[in-house]
C-alpha cells in the first residue's frame, strides 16, 4: 500500500483576486477586500500591489488609506467568496476524488495513489499553481504525510513561484476550448511514471516520504496551528521553532501547555491519525455549447438553447430534480458576457416548458460582434416527486389531470414572470387571525399553492378595508345619529351591530392599543354603506373610527 500523501493548497488572496478577475483593470492598482468586525472595518484579503505598499490583513481601513492614498476597496461578500471555493473545490477533483475544503480560503486533497498520473509530485505541483496562475490566483502548497505537515509547509515556508496573472478567467473559457491541446506526456501513453525525487528547488514545499521531521524542525511554532495563547507561552520560554519541541519532554509539555500541544505535534509527525473528511461538490447543473463561428442572429442562439435544453433537462431527471431558475450567459468574441435569468412558477425538467421562457428572454440579448459560446446553467433547482408514466389509454385522462392540477396556470404564471418579474404576481391566503386587517395574506404566487377553501365569516366583512379614519362624533359608545368623516356630514338610516373584536393580548400591536372594538354596519343618507367602530381606550384615547366600506 502506498504511504499516504496529502497536498494542502492556501489561496492568500482569494477575496481580492476573486474580485479582481471581474475588474482586471485594477490589477496594477493597490485592492483590497474590507471585511465588518464588530464596529471596525478591517482589510480582509490584499492584492500583490497592496502588499507591496506596506498594508496587511486586519489593518484598520483608516490606517490603510492614510499609509496609501491610492487604494482601492470593495466590500467582502462572504457567500459569493464561499461560492468561488466551491468551484475550486469542483476543480481540485481532476488531480483526485478526496478533496476537502478548508473555508474560508484553503483546500485538501488526498494524493495517495495518484501523483504518477500526473508524473510525479513536482509535476503535479507545478501543474497546479499553472492552472491557478491561468486563472488569476496566487496559490501556496504543500505536500506530505500528514495533514499537519501539508498545512504547515504550504503557509510558512518561502514559496516564490506565483505565476503571472493570465487573464484566462472561468468566465472566458470559449477561447480556451478552441486551444490546441499539447502534446500528452509519456506516462499518459502507458509509458513508465517517473520516480518520486524532490529536487532542491521543491524541497520548501514538498516533503518526502517519511521525512515530516526535517521538513518542520525549521518553521515556527505557528505552523502547528496553535491557538495565540500557546504560541505566546512558547516564545516567553525560548520554543520558537517546531524542532525546539520535538526533543521536549512529552509528558512535561502536556503538563504545562495541556493536551493540544502535544496532540498538534503527533498529528503533524503521523503519530496520531488525523483523517480528511472530503465532500463530494454540491450538484451544478449547467450545460455549454462552443460554437466553431460566432453567431448574432435570434434564431440562431434560440436554436443553441433548445440544443443545450435536451441535455440540462436529461441531467436533472437523473437527479430527480427540477429547475426553478435559469442563467442564460453569452460569450461575445470580445470577451465580455451578457447573461439573463428567467424563473418558473414550479420547479420543473421540462425542456418544453423552459424554452418558451427562454425565447423571452434571448430576444433581450445584445450580441455585439458576436457570440461563440452560450452556456446555461439551473442556480435554482428543487427535487421532484417521482410520477408515472402513463400509456396511450391513459392519454385523455393523464391531460385532464394535469390541466386540474394547475399546470397550465403554473405556465402563465411563468410566462408573465419573465415580463414582470416572478416576484411582482402575489396572491392572498387567508390569515390565521380574527383581526379583520389580518383576515388574509400576500403571498408570492410562484412560492405558495392556492387556497382549499376561504373560512366564510360569521358576520360581513367590508369590500374595502382602509387603516382606521377618525370620525368627528360624541366619545359614547352609543352609535351616534349624525358624524362628520373625511370633511362630509352624514346621518344614520340604518344600522346593524355592534360586533366587539378584541386585541390580540399576546401581541403588542401598535394600532390596538386603544382597547377592543365595537364594530357597526352604518348606513347612511348619501347612500354609503360604512364600517364604523368604537374604540373604548386603553393606552390611547377612545373614540369613533371609520375602517372600511361595503358594496
Amino acid at each position: 500500500m502506498p504511504n499516504r500523501r496529502i497536498l494542502s493548497l492556501w489561496f492568500p488572496r482569494l477575496g481580492a483576486e476573486r474580485l479582481l478577475r471581474a475588474e482586471p483593470h485594477l490589477d496594477d492598482r493597490p485592492f483590497a477586500v474590507v471585511a465588518e468586525h464588530g464596529p471596525a472595518q478591517v482589510l480582509s484579503s490584499l492584492s500583490v500591489a497592496a502588499s507591496q505598499a506596506g498594508l496587511y490583513p486586519g489593518q484598520p481601513v483608516r490606517d490603510a488609506h492614510a499609509m496609501c492614498a491610492g487604494l482601492v476597496t470593495r466590500p467582502q461578500d462572504v457567500r459569493r467568496e464561499a461560492a468561488f471555493l466551491d468551484a475550486l473545490h469542483r476543480w481540485a477533483g481532476k488531480f483526485s476524488p478526496w478533496v476537502a475544503s478548508e473555508p474560508p480560503d484553503a483546500l485538501v486533497i488526498d494524493l495517495t495513489g495518484c501523483a504518477h498520473l500526473f508524473g510525479g509530485e513536482a509535476q503535479l505541483c507545478e501543474q497546479v499553481t499553472q492552472d491557478c496562475a491561468d486563472l488569476g490566483l496566487s496559490v501556496r502548497v504543500g505536500l506530505a504525510d500528514t495533514l499537519g505537515a501539508a498545512w504547515a509547509l504550504a503557509r510558512y515556508t518561502a514559496q516564490d513561484r506565483s505565476g503571472h496573472r493570465s487573464g484566462d478567467a472561468i468566465d472566458q473559457e470559449a477561447p480556451a476550448t478552441r486551444a490546441k491541446a499539447g502534446k500528452r506526456r509519456h506516462w499518459e501513453r502507458g509509458g513508465a511514471a517517473p520516480s518520486v525525487t524532490v529536487s532542491p528547488a521543491d524541497q520548501g514545499r514538498i516533503a518526502a516520504p517519511g521525512q515530516a521531521y526535517s521538513a518542520l524542525a525549521p518553521l515556527p511554532i505557528a505552523a502547528l496551528r496553535l491557538d495565540a495563547a500557546t504560541r505566546e507561552q512558547l516564545s516567553r520560554l525560548g520554543l520558537r521553532r517546531v524542532g525546539d519541541l520535538l526533543g521536549q519532554p512529552r509528558a512535561g509539555l502536556a503538563r504545562r501547555f495541556g493536551r493540544g500541544l502535544v496532540d498538534r505535534l503527533d498529528q503533524a509527525m503521523g503519530a496520531a491519525p488525523e483523517p480528511i473528511n472530503p465532500a463530494p461538490p454540491r450538484d451544478r447543473f449547467s450545460v455549454r455549447l462552443s460554437l466553431p463561428e460566432a453567431i448574432g442572429l435570434e434564431a440562431d442562439v434560440k436554436a443553441g438553447c433548445d440544443k443545450m435544453l435536451e441535455r440540462l433537462c436529461a441531467r436533472l431527471r437523473e437527479k430527480g430534480r427540477g429547475a426553478r431558475t435559469l442563467r442564460i450567459e453569452a460569450h461575445r468574441t470580445d470577451r465580455s458576457m451578457v447573461w439573463r435569468h428567467v424563473s418558473a412558477a414550479s420547479a420543473s425538467h421540462d425542456p418544453h416548458r423552459w424554452a418558451d421562457l427562454l425565447a423571452m428572454k434571448i430576444a433581450e440579448i445584445d450580441a455585439g460582434d458576436g457570440i461563440d459560446m452560450l452556456r446555461l446553467e439551473a442556480i435554482g433547482h428543487e427535487p421532484l416527486h417521482d410520477r408515472t408514466v402513463k400509456g396511450h389509454l391513459d392519454a385523455a385522462r393523464a391531460v385532464q389531470e394535469r390541466l386540474a392540477k394547475g399546470s397550465a396556470f403554473e405556465d402563465l404564471l411563468g410566462r408573465l414572470g419573465a415580463r414582470v418579474g416572478m416576484e411582482r404576481i402575489t396572491r392572498r391566503h387567508p390569515g390565521q387571525s380574527h383581526i379583520p386587517e389580518k383576515g388574509a395574506q400576500v403571498l408570492a404566487a410562484a412560492w405558495s399553492d392556492p387556497a382549499e377553501h376561504w373560512p366564510k365569516p360569521q358576520v360581513a366583512r367590508p369590500l374595502l378595508l382602509w387603516p382606521p379614519e377618525p370620525v368627528s362624533a360624541p366619545d359614547t359608545p352609543r352609535l351616534p345619529q349624525r358624524f362628520r368623516w373625511r370633511g362630509r356630514d352624514f346621518e344614520t338610516r340604518g344600522r346593524t351591530g355592534p360586533e366587539r373584536i378584541a386585541p390580540e393580548w399576546w401581541l403588542d400591536d401598535p394600532a390596538w392599543r386603544s382597547g377592543p372594538r365595537d364594530y357597526w354596519r352604518v348606513e347612511t343618507d348619501r347612500g354609503d354603506r360604512l364600517w364604523l367602530f368604537y374604540a373604548h381606550g386603553g393606552a390611547m384615547s377612545s373614540g369613533w373610527f371609520c375602517q372600511g366600506a361595503f358594496a
